[in-house]
């Protein structure tokens, strides 16, 4: 390289000293460029990763203290308390923040809306007990729902519009949701419906909201709540800044288990998540930028990180990527996918970068995971994965796939744009496919993916690779045999 670059302008040099064509003389400039970008091998973006770790501002709270004892709540597990930890909460805003204390003991509540410069403190010994009744998350509040627009149910955590907020501690958020109550709505048997109970499948419910989202119709008028059996969020922050989430133990959510939508400044570090109910994804940034997930431990009933940027017309009107993500030091157990990006992905993704996470169940379904479809639209650019150990997966290491429920859709001609994703150093003992790549035939959807240093054992039926291109392969073993780039 040190040879042919200085070559290459020595030879620019008499071309226009000789008054040769300028046309000769752009064209060998363009051939230098191509020889350094060759030479020099592929751009390593791992170097932003302290860039966005310095972007990352953590909240900082005064020492003042409001235990929610003094303010009325009761931990005998039975009293509703709401009343009560909402108002230590607003007199703690009130008074320029500070830590909202919940001592060791059982507290019964329905919603709690979290105020800027609040640090909601869950003491070890200490478990905040969600009501089941759906009054209790009353009145409405926007939020997403499935990436769609709309007023529902109260998250069971909420927080709009708040600044320099925080929920820490060694105790225990219990959702408390079962197959007979929350989980009923999703209308599957397997969560205890049973024909005739009304869930989110009637006409008027989960597929009116789409409607309303295809239909362009203003968000005001998307009213849910009761009727319509669309469950709330465990945690659902909306347009925060400065956010911690840290050390606590997180179980049996009503649908999304921590749900941060268009946020900025976000870290999750320490979570315990164990939620098993449907779509009980465990944690699902939306439109956010510049967040750290860490030291996490995921057992979850859907996917356990979930990427997402809005659905279908709302996410392709509001075009807020997701960008600037790092995933780092995670256990992931059962789940449909280790991290995940989509389905509802429509602003797009990009700058994502996953470390050092060990990934293993038979009831985990693939560790990487891109998904979408020809309705969602968006690019999803600049994914980096690095060092994870899996053990064993029930369908892939990683799967790209363009249809994503597409029978129950249909399909337009929003195409999405996946490319630049990197996989190094990742070993997998156990998979039905190494990569399950699907594309959308005639549609550059899928290119620039890039394998390298790894090593898959045990996969039954190797690569599945369709309508995706430059696909390529260096250093990478299936089964003990070398994978050559076609």
């Amino acid at each position: 390289m040190g040879i042919v670059l200085p070559k290459l302008f020595a030879m620019s040099s008499i071309l226009k000293r000789k008054n040769e064509s300028i046309f000769q003389y752009v064209g060998l400039m363009f051939l230098a460029l191509f020889v350094l970008v060759s030479c020099t091998g592929r751009t390593d973006d791992w170097s932003k990763v302290n860039n966005i770790l310095l972007a990352i501002e953590e909240p900082v709270f005064i020492d003042d203290v409001y235990n929610i004892v003094e303010y009325g709540a009761i931990n005998d597990g039975v009293t509703l308390s709401t009343s009560a930890i909402n108002k230590a909460i607003k007199s703690c805003n009130e008074n320029g923040g500070g830590k909202v204390l919940v001592p060791a003991g059982t507290f019964y509540t329905g919603a709690i809306h979290l105020l800027s410069n609040v640090n909601l403190h869950v003491s070890e010994g200490a478990t905040i007990l969600f009501s089941v009744d759906p009054k209790d998350y009353l009145p409405l509040v926007y939020t997403r729902w499935e990436g769609i627009d709309c007023y529902n149910y109260s998250p069971l955590i909420y927080a709009n519009n708040q600044t320099n907020i925080a929920i820490t501690g060694k105790g225990l958020l219990q959702g408390n949701a079962t197959e007979n109550d929350w989980w009923i709505w999703k209308g599957r048997k397997e969560y205890g419906w049973t024909d005739g109970t009304p869930s989110q499948l009637l006409p008027h419910a989960r597929p009116a909201l789409k409607q309303y989202n295809s239909d362009e119709i203003p968000t005001i008028e998307r009213q849910m709540g009761e009727g319509f059996y669309l469950r709330p969020q465990f945690i659902n922050l909306v347009n925060c800044t400065n956010v911690l989430l840290e050390d606590f133990t997180i179980e049996n959510s009503p649908f999304w288990v921590i749900h941060p939508l268009f946020c900025t400044n976000l870290t999750v570090r320490g979570i315990q998540i164990n939620s098993l109910g449907p779509n009980n994804d465990g944690c699902d940034p939306e439109s956010c930028k510049d967040v750290l997930i860490e030291d996490c431990y995921f057992n979850t009933g859907d996917d356990c990180i979930a990427i997402k940027s809005g659905r279908n017309t709302d996410g392709i009107i509001a075009a807020i990527p997701s960008e600037n993500i790092i995933v780092r030091n995670c256990m992931m157990k059962n789940g449909h996918g280790g991290v995940v990006l989509g389905s509802e992905i429509s602003g797009g993704v990009r700058n994502v970068f996953v470390e050092n996470c060990e990934m293993d169940s038979p009831e985990l379904d693939r560790a990487i995971r891109i998904k979408t479809n020809s309705n969602r639209g968006g690019i999803i650019e600049n994914i980096y994965v690095r060092n994870v150990k899996i053990g064993e997966v029930d369908e892939s290491v990683m799967r790209i796939n363009c249809n994503y429920d597409i029978k129950r859709e249909g399909t337009d001609t929003l195409y999405p744009i996946i490319r630049n994703v990197n996989l190094d150093q990742i070993e997998c003992k156990s998979s039905k496919y190494g990569l399950l790549l699907q594309g959308i035939e005639n549609q550059n959807s899928i290119y620039d993916i890039h394998i390298s240093n790894s090593n898959f054992h045990g996969v039954a039926k190797g690569n599945k690779i369709s309508n995706a291109t430059d696909v390529t392969f260096k250093n990478v073993l299936i089964n003990n045999e070398l994978v050559v780039s076609e």
